[in-house]
């Protein structure tokens, strides 16, 4: 089995959909003689040639508006996105086509689409490229967003979104991309969206993350378990719509505790969706208040202020030692 970084292992993905469906299309701004601007989609231009990997002007609307009218016509497209923060002029063809377009119809059309992008900070990257929208796409009904963790998600986790039905966000780490590798099997696989991960069981609190940050909760619980301070279970939420409740509300029930991590802005981050959840259906197994460690209410700074705003793993086990002692 080939150890792979995530920006080999969607490759891989995307190649095996393609070579399994003829219809199946990709469609972005330097996809195809570049293989994108973080060479994701290389080398795919040469095996399936400009018809299947089109090259598109910078026009965001256009390039998903497009897609959208090919996934209602019988084909299968993805649409790449090259930052997430340059996905807003096509937010309008999400929300008010791909996303409605099932009910609009009352099932007669259905938009098997997948728009990926990369987002989050990490890389020191310029304005509009170190976001974290991704609570403003979980917020819009019919849309499903998914975001990997390492490697082997990202493979799973896109193969289950390339086959489904009905449009699904794909938001890629940045940071990730080339930051680690995992073990990846060669044949195809899929992991089902809408399920969560349980990445380590514990016993005293749960610590709640997805994308980059699931590395920063592991990192976190290594660092507890070291010190003897506490045994962190560690979720990987996967797929943010739809979200599975049932698996993080079972773990807090257990521990108890729950710390959730992500670097979006705080006020309305998905973070503050996962709180509520858990106080509706566990308030009464509760031993301290729900903790969440986010970005701020503020645009992402550039590179050299940056690691002040990204959620690390010390401020978790800060954190956790807190809410311990509550």
């Amino acid at each position: 089995m080939a150890r792979l970084n995530m920006v080999d292992a969607i490759d891989q993905a995307l190649q095996q959909a393609m070579d399994r469906d003829p219809k199946m299309v990709i469609m972005g701004e330097d996809v195809g003689r570049d293989g994108g601007v973080f060479r994701v989609t290389d080398g795919l231009i040469q095996r399936f040639g400009d018809q299947r990997v089109i090259d598109t002007p910078l026009a965001e609307s256009g390039i998903v508006g497009m897609a959208i009218g090919m996934a209602i016509a019988g084909y299968h497209p993805v649409a790449e996105i090259q930052f997430s923060g340059f996905v807003y002029p096509a937010y309008d063809q999400l929300v008010c086509h791909a996303a409605r377009m099932r009910n609009r119809s009352r099932g007669e059309f259905t938009v098997p689409l997948v728009v990926r992008m990369p987002y989050g900070g990490g890389i020191r990257a310029l304005e509009h490229h170190s976001e974290s929208m991704e609570a403003v796409f979980a917020h819009v009904p019919g849309l499903k967003v998914v975001i990997p963790a390492d490697p082997y998600e990202a493979k799973g986790l896109l193969s289950a979104a390339l086959a489904d039905p009905d449009p699904v966000v794909f938001f890629e780490p940045a940071r990730v991309y080339r930051a680690i590798k995992t073990e990846v099997p060669e044949e195809p696989y899929t992991i089902p969206l809408g399920k969560a991960r349980v990445v380590q069981e514990g016993t005293d609190l749960t610590l709640i993350a997805w994308g980059a940050h699931v590395r920063t909760i592991k990192d976190a619980a290594q660092k507890l378990e070291a010190e003897a301070v506490a045994k962190a279970e560690v979720i990987d939420v996967r797929t943010l719509s739809p979200f599975d409740y049932e698996t993080v509300v079972a773990s807090v029930r257990k521990t108890g505790r729950a710390i959730i991590v992500h670097e979006a802005p705080r006020s309305c981050g998905f973070g503050a969706e996962i709180s509520a959840q858990i106080m509706e259906r566990a308030v009464l197994h509760l031993e301290a208040p729900v903790v969440r460690i986010t970005g701020f209410d503020t645009m992402p700074p550039l590179g050299r202020l940056e690691d002040y705003y990204q959620p690390d793993a010390g401020m978790v086990v800060d954190a956790a030692k807190a809410l311990l002692k509550f």
